[in-house]
């Protein structure tokens, strides 16, 4: 009997010690931060406002390029790495670019401007989680603004740039150029956002795990998000292609958000420099 107690100990012993180690580790802290950013339901508000921002401001800005001749559908196929199949799919889901245009109006483009700026805002407020900040003043609102602008910018250069034909091989530098740029947005999207409250190179991290974290999400989209297109049009219709879109901007929130958070713990893990700049002014 005493030895069955004391084996009991024992093993409760080592499971307080691991968990002790656990509490203890970098991964422990970034399991506490992730639970107090509530990364999860901040992925969501994420998914939920880029859909309802970036989808129709996309879609206007390909009726307006007449070199597009593909539209939103093709960008955001691409987006996802999905196959020629579900392709067509999310093309049947989407008005013709020639269409959308004539029947834009100003209500629907002021429409989109607020959303878009509680969209920017909604992504500074996950940053300053993250970097457990103040919220910024109600007077720096402008950098909404000019970081959506951006963000569209941005989408739209890389659409052009990354479109590729059906079974044509990336060329390497064109990777390398593309990952690069990606790293570059999320750094200053994270400098501007936050108010030049974090120094860039504590930033840096971050953005260069939110872009592995996109790769990642890229190739379990074609694997797992690809086929579900194709099934879910087929049992459900176009919704069934709204809810994997939907899903897949779930994912692109997390590794946002979680990718900003894995650069602060490496950063502290490693630090460099002075992590917060003290600014008595916005």
């Amino acid at each position: 009997m005493a030895e069955k107690s004391s084996g009991a100990v024992g093993r409760g012993s080592l499971f307080q010690r691991l968990h002790r180690a656990f509490h203890r580790s970098t991964a422990g802290r970034g399991w506490r931060l992730g639970s107090e950013l509530e990364l999860m339901h901040r992925a969501m508000g994420f998914a939920a406002l880029g859909f309802l921002t970036l989808v129709p401001l996309l879609i206007v800005v390909a009726a307006a390029d007449p070199a597009n001749g593909q539209g939103f559908a093709e960008w955001l196929s691409d987006g996802l790495g999905v196959s020629q199949a579900s392709r067509d799919e999310v093309e049947r889901l989407f008005t013709r670019p020639g269409k959308v245009l004539e029947s834009t109006t100003a209500f629907g483009l002021a429409a989109l401007a607020v959303f878009g700026l509680t969209f920017g805002s909604a992504v500074q407020t996950g940053y300053e989680k993250v970097w457990e900040l103040p919220s910024a003043r109600w007077h720096t609102m402008w950098r909404h603004l000019v970081w959506l602008a951006v963000l569209v910018g941005y989408l739209v250069l890389s659409a052009h740039f990354t479109v590729q034909t059906e079974g044509e091989p990336v060329p390497s530098w064109q990777v390398a150029l593309t990952a690069l740029s990606a790293v570059l947005f999320f750094w200053w999207s994270q400098r501007l956002l936050l108010g030049g409250r974090v120094s860039w190179g504590a930033l840096l991290p971050g953005s260069v795990a939110t872009v592995v974290g996109l790769v990642g999400l890229r190739v379990f989209s074609r694997y797992v998000f690809s086929p579900l297109i194709a099934t879910n049009a087929v049992i459900y219709g176009p919704v069934g292609t709204v809810l994997v879109i939907q899903s897949w901007l779930v994912g692109v929130g997390f590794v946002v958000f979680g990718g900003a958070l894995v650069g602060r713990l490496l950063h502290e893990e490693h630090p460099r420099r002075p992590l917060l700049r003290r600014w008595h002014h916005e």
